[in-house]
Parts: C-alpha cells; sequence; structure tokens
C-alpha cells in the first residue's frame, strides 16, 4: 500500500473520550475518503469488534488499534498501537491495569474544581462517558462547556485540568517498555503520537524516541492533527533519524471539537516509510 494513501489510524469513539460510536466514525471515515482506518481508544481495545465489523461494512480496509497512556520523564506520553490481536490476554491485562487509577484520579479533579467554586463536576462529566473506566479530563472539560463555566474546550483547558490549575490531578500511567511490549507481543506495532505535544527538551525528546526503539517501538505519527505543516518536518526528519515509520491520523474525537476531521490530513513525506507497509499482513480487508 503506498505512502499517498488516505489512512487515518488515530480517532476515538464514545468507547473512551469520542463522542461517535464506532459505526458512526466507521462511516465518517468512509464519507471523507479514507482508505485504511483505525480506531485508537485510550486504554481500551472494547470497541474493536465493533470497529472491524463496520469497517467491512463499509467496505473499508482497517487495522485494531489503540492508545495507551505512559508516564515518562513525569510527562504523560501516549503510545499508539496498530495491527496487534484483539484478543491477546496480556495486552487486555495491561490496559486494564491503566485505566484502574481514572476512577481515584477524577474523584480528585472533582474535588479541586468544588474548591475552585465548581460543585457538581464529578455528576457532570459522567453524562458525557460512555465507558465509566474511561472517565478522563474531556468529560470534565464537556460539562464546564455545558455549564457556561468556560466558553470553549480550549478555555477550559488554559483555566483548568492543566498542571497548576484547579482541577489538575496527576496519574502515573503505564511504563513506556511495558505499553510497546504489550503491542509488539501482541503482534502490533507501536508508534509514537504526537510527539510535538509532549513538553520536552531536546535531550528528553532524544531519550523518549531512544528508549522507544531500544524497547522494539517502529512508528512516529509525522502527520496528526496537533502538529504544523513545520512539525511534519521535523517527526519526518525524527522518523528518518531512528529508523521508524511514519504514520498518519487525525486524532479526531467530536465533529464539533476536533480542529481536523477524518482523513482532511495532507498526505504523508513520500520520503518515509508508511507504518502501514509494516502491517500489510494484518489489514482487515473489507
Amino acid at each position: 500500500m503506498p505512502t499517498y494513501l488516505n489512512a487515518d489510524l488515530h480517532c476515538h469513539s464514545i468507547v473512551s473520550d469520542g463522542t461517535l460510536t464506532p459505526e458512526e466514525l466507521a462511516a465518517r471515515a468512509r464519507a471523507n475518503g479514507v482508505e485504511l482506518w483505525a480506531l485508537t481508544d485510550h486504554d481500551e481495545i472494547g470497541g474493536q469488534k465493533q470497529a472491524a465489523a463496520a469497517a467491512r461494512a463499509q467496505g473499508l480496509a482497517c487495522l485494531t488499534g489503540v492508545e495507551i497512556s505512559v508516564t515518562f520523564a513525569n510527562e504523560t506520553v501516549h503510545i499508539v498501537g496498530l495491527g496487534f490481536d484483539a484478543d491477546n490476554a496480556a495486552l487486555e491485562q495491561g490496559l486494564a491495569e491503566t485505566r484502574g487509577g481514572r476512577g481515584p484520579r477524577a474523584l480528585e479533579m472533582a474535588r479541586q474544581l468544588e474548591l475552585a467554586g465548581i460543585p457538581g463536576s464529578y455528576e457532570g462529566a459522567l453524562r458525557y462517558v460512555g465507558n465509566p473506566a474511561l472517565i478522563s479530563r474531556t468529560h470534565f472539560a464537556r460539562f464546564l462547556v455545558e455549564t457556561k463555566v468556560c466558553r470553549d474546550m480550549g478555555e477550559v483547558f488554559r483555566k483548568y485540568l492543566t498542571e497548576g490549575k484547579p482541577g489538575f490531578a496527576p496519574h502515573r500511567w503505564a511504563r513506556l517498555q511495558d505499553a510497546v511490549q504489550w503491542v509488539t507481543a501482541a503482534g502490533g506495532v507501536a508508534v509514537i503520537a504526537h510527539p510535538a505535544r509532549y513538553r520536552f527538551t531536546a535531550n528528553e525528546e532524544y531519550a523518549l524516541f531512544s528508549e522507544f526503539k531500544t524497547h522494539g517501538g517502529q512508528g512516529v505519527e509525522v502527520v496528526t492533527g496537533s502538529h504544523t505543516t513545520a512539525e511534519y518536518l521535523t517527526y519526518a526528519s525524527m522518523a528518518k533519524e531512528f529508523g521508524l515509520a511514519a504514520s498518519r491520523g487525525s486524532d479526531f474525537h467530536s465533529p464539533h471539537e476536533s480542529r481536523t476531521d477524518l482523513g482532511a490530513l495532507p498526505l504523508l513525506p513520500g520520503t518515509l516509510t508508511p507504518v502501514w507497509e509494516l502491517l500489510a499482513e494484518r489489514i482487515q480487508q473489507p
């Protein structure tokens, strides 16, 4: 499958913090010209069978997917897994353990928001949660917009829910080594998601890429919804430097919240190895 394929290998459904079902996402991807699709819910593969069936119904090639939360150098980093066996017990167990900390973190976020004069946020966030085990900052943010505490999601994260602001509660996620190995042991490929989003120094970023490669990671998102054109070029160079395949994904969550729609990204630079070349045998054809 060529570099210029319209692949969208990063999006979220109501199973984690998106607002559409896997079926609605598959239909939207197909309507937008996507040729290869993956649903990558946060720390959860419970929507994968729905996603595969929906892709078949749409005549859309797909890969299994997940986005795993990792703590690295005191930052939360996301690792996308693609093309793994969704019935792999070790992967499911690892994800279950990673999800386990979200409930206590959500209660602490609600407590801090109440101290800041915003009561009822936990119950409010739950109204937006398709899967209570995956309650997240996004669900709290939707409540704060709904109740007009903030105008939009951007204002929420500027004023609340980030480090040093009311409503922020840290959580220690999976180790980088574990996340990469869960994916690779299940037959998939691990990818560093949206690397420009992390607040790393140059040395810390180099350490992330080096350690990721050492543990068996094989890809990096070069073209993704939160990257600028300049950042496409930066991470294309990083992909070459570290011998990583390049991935492409919108990180789409919702028609009303996401900056980039499914299938709307620029194509990968032609000098890179696309991650789907490593996964040709794992692609589920319609």
